[in-house]
């Protein structure tokens, strides 16, 4: 009898390229290879296991000597879904469906990396600065991958990403777009240029690090608005300034004018602000935004003052104008033709705007990833998808990635969103059709996967996947416990075991 003759290059079936691989070689998304004729995962399955930080008990009398100081218990495996493999194409269940007994109640937990082309990331940019205008196109190596979407406070936030940059443009914007996101969600530096024409702005985007604006590292997020910061530190400034201005490009504030300074008694100062007033003491527009003062575009903060008004102004009245971070600060007094003119700072104005700067945040880069799971991925796990995703939306299914807590979003489907930070390193891979590989867990009771029609027959112990290679990390900073009865709907039912 002849031996069987392993093919020269073995053909690939977990995404739809396809790829034929030769012996020795990876596929196309680095994620597979030939081994001598057998194709094998490269990336390790990778197991959560519970930590062994101690925790001090929140009550020192009570129950306390029932808890064993761990968030999870230390024999708790948690599979994750990172280098577990996928569904494709589609029929098969999901690559390990294993079970664990948890506080006397069998569950079960299914994994995918799941095919996500309905994907990408939503960025959190902690800065005062303009980094662009609403709407204004996101770049990497001249392909849009996304856009700017509304400000929040104090921090600039970017859409990049989705079905229509991954396969709605040229073949160059999905292969960018789908690169960019790959890095950022596997936490690397991504410089990316925002704007156009005369308002270009490069920003190097990094989750957990301080973002990186035209070449220069931002250190502080702003403590509150113009007028919040007024409200917040009014109380520093009473004898030490007549006058103290807190430039912003949205909300400047007014000390003398602001309800806080009426409460304390400040006198009106004839100030006159060049924007458009809002409420007392509360400005809009008084400059365009920029990388100057309080995210505006100015250098100098008397070009937003205009005349002080003769009749209530005094010669020496004390002006303190300051920025939002604490950054930029400037001191004047008034001559005798009540213009400003700078003079040296005392020092307990100097000491405000230095606790104005403590209570700044310290300016970050977040990356949260997300996606879609789809009919395909659903499938992994029960014949009859929609199922799941009741199950899901009735708090009796619970969803993870990579072991790390997630939020899905109200109404139809499984709309996922995960911190990256949160994930084990080397989480997300990807696939050239272009799409990103990220994993994906859904966690459950057997009875209840029994009842939604789930794939009982692969269900296998946990112990099962100790043959595997594996990679094992500690459990995430935040503690997340997939399988914590805190997490079903069950559990808060009385009629429930």
């Amino acid at each position: 009898m002849k031996d069987t003759v392993k093919p020269e290059k073995i053909r690939c079936d977990a995404c739809p390229v396809m790829c034929f691989i030769a012996d020795g070689k990876s596929g196309a998304c680095d994620r597979y290879a030939n081994h001598g004729g057998e194709l094998i995962r490269l990336d390790p399955l990778t197991i959560i296991e519970g930590t062994d930080q101690k925790l001090v008990p929140f009550m020192k009398d009570g129950t306390s000597d029932d808890w064993d100081g761990d968030i999870v218990k230390g024999d708790r495996p948690f599979v994750t879904a990172v280098g577990a493999g996928t569904t494709y194409p589609d029929y098969k269940p999901a690559p390990f469906i294993v079970s664990q007994e948890i506080e006397g109640v069998d569950m079960v937990t299914i994994v995918t990396e799941g095919i996500f082309s309905y994907c990408g990331a939503k960025v959190k940019i902690d800065t005062d600065r303009h980094i662009g205008h609403e709407r204004d196109i996101v770049r990497v190596d001249g392909e849009p991958i996304g856009h700017v979407m509304t400000s929040e406070y104090g921090s600039k936030m970017l859409s990049l990403g989705g079905v229509e940059h991954l396969t709605g443009g040229s073949k160059k914007e999905g292969r960018v777009t789908c690169d960019a996101l790959l890095r950022l969600c596997n936490r690397e530096a991504v410089e990316v240029s925002i704007g156009e024409d005369d308002h270009v702005t490069t920003v190097v985007i990094q989750a957990g690090q301080a973002p990186i604006i035209n070449g220069v590292p931002e250190k502080l997020m702003r403590v509150g608005c113009g007028s919040a910061t007024i409200g917040m530190f009014a109380k520093q400034w009473l004898t030490h300034a007549d006058e103290v201005v807190i430039v912003d490009d949205h909300i400047t504030g007014v000390l003398s004018e602001h309800e806080a300074g009426k409460q304390l008694d400040i006198p009106p100062t004839g100030v006159k602000m060049l924007g458009r007033r809002s409420t007392p003491g509360r400005y809009f527009q008084v400059a365009q935004p920029g990388t100057g003062w309080g995210g505006t575009d100015i250098v100098d903060p008397l070009t937003i003052l205009g005349p002080f008004n003769p009749k209530i102004a005094w010669e020496g009245l004390r002006l303190l104008m300051v920025s939002t971070t604490g950054e930029q600060f400037a001191y004047y007094e008034l001559d005798a033709d009540l213009v400003p003119q700078p003079t040296q700072m005392p020092d307990a104005l100097v000491a405000s705007t230095q606790v104005i700067a403590e209570n700044c945040e310290p300016s970050i880069c977040s990356v949260l990833f997300m996606g879609g799971a789809g009919g395909s991925l659903r499938a992994g796990v029960t014949e009859n998808p929609v199922r799941l995703t009741r199950s899901v939306k009735d708090a009796l299914t619970h969803v993870s990635c990579g072991g790390a807590d997630s939020y899905v979003w109200p109404g139809g489907g499984i709309t996922v969103m995960v911190d990256v930070l949160d994930m084990p390193s080397g989480s997300f891979g990807y696939v050239p059709t272009p799409a990103l590989v990220a994993p994906i867990e859904f966690s459950l009771r057997v009875s209840d996967y029994r009842t939604l029609g789930g794939h009982v027959d692969q269900i296998r112990p946990v112990d099962a996947t100790q043959s595997q290679e594996l990679r094992r990390v500690r459990q995430n900073a935040q503690g997340h416990d997939p399988m914590s009865r805190a997490n079903y709907r069950w559990s808060k039912d009385p009629d429930q075991p």
